[in-house]
């Protein structure tokens, strides 16, 4: 199927495997690129510029036609990694970028002195409409049925939202996880979907086995929004450690959260503490399971390997 999305990407399906904190990596990548698809992997995985580089290093050995490899930049100012690993990835190289909760401005503007293409995480079309200005190549339109942060709009208002109002091409974030839902975001106009809450149960996925096993036995209705991990909504597994410590913000971070001067150490703070938590549910048995999942996991029925997820998505 051809669409704007594999035209600018040169992919056979239009289909982003879409960064996941802790659990993309470059083997869950390689084998989507043999699948025909793009796979990204947030810069942020990595603890050093080292351990980047050797990821790009790895994927273009690894590029194979068909295929398409890129990373994901938090380009806000809690980032302070931001800068250095926008620079190691234009001087390395890749094929597109996806920027996250901040201006993608600079982004923009050194990607492509490289030729490295831009997509965009937007909810709005305020803030889509500020991103095409800048110069991105497409946007991601992150709805209300993403996994972890999500947008308002349900795919088929947003979709249609961006697709009438901007000139570049839309791509389609949360509620898919089977190639009906595929179908589905094209058919409101979508020039292709990213989807990640499917693939944390693949083999190659590094998070657990009680993690990639709970994507299989709980559904749409067991996801929550939780204001416990970052300071913005996130949606997670509702799992019986999550019933127990709730999934609203403290009285404190509430009080704390309306002081203007305050408010940004506040949320730096919790979002410190909350991704800790993550990352120890993620990668160690741990009673404390804050597992970050979108409703897409309803149809995901075993752990498979990325291969195997894909062709549900196509065939």
């Amino acid at each position: 199927m051809e669409t704007a999305l594999t035209q600018l990407l040169s992919i056979k399906h239009p289909i982003i495997q879409a960064p996941m904190f802790l659990v993309s990596n470059t083997t869950m990548v390689i084998e989507a690129m043999k699948s025909g698809i793009a796979g990204c992997i947030p810069a942020l995985n990595y603890r050093t510029l080292d351990e980047l580089r050797a990821s790009i290093r790895e994927l273009k050995a690894a590029k194979v036609d068909g295929g398409a490899y890129g990373y994901n930049l938090i380009v806000n100012k809690s980032n302070l990694k931001y800068r250095e690993q926008l620079d190691l990835i234009c001087e390395e190289g890749c094929d597109f970028i996806i920027t996250s909760l901040g201006s993608p401005e600079e982004t923009i503007k050194k990607a492509h002195k490289v030729g490295i293409k831009v997509f965009c995480d937007v909810t709005d079309l305020f803030y889509a409409k500020k991103i095409e200005a800048l110069g991105a190549d497409a946007a991601i339109a992150v709805n209300n049925m993403a996994g972890g942060h999500r947008g308002d709009y349900s795919p088929k208002e947003l979709i249609s939202l961006l697709k009438n109002n901007l000139n570049i091409p839309i791509i389609s974030a949360g509620g898919v996880g089977r190639k009906e839902d595929v179908d589905e975001m094209l058919g409101y106009g979508a020039a292709g979907v990213s989807v990640g809450s499917p693939f944390i149960a693949s083999v190659e996925a590094s998070v657990t086995n009680e993690y990639k096993q709970a994507c299989v036995d709980y559904g749409a209705d067991d996801i929550v929004m939780t204001e416990r991990i970052s300071g913005t909504p996130c949606t997670v597994i509702n799992t019986p450690y999550v019933k127990k410590v709730g999934t609203k913000q403290t009285w404190i971070e509430s009080i704390l959260n309306k002081n203007r001067k305050l408010k940004k150490w506040v949320k730096m703070i919790r979002f410190a503490i909350g991704m800790n938590a993550t990352k120890h549910a993620a990668t160690k048995v741990t009673y404390k399971t804050v597992w970050v999942a979108g409703p897409s996991i309803e149809y995901t029925n075993a752990i498979l390997p990325v291969k195997d997820i894909v062709q549900r998505l196509i065939s």
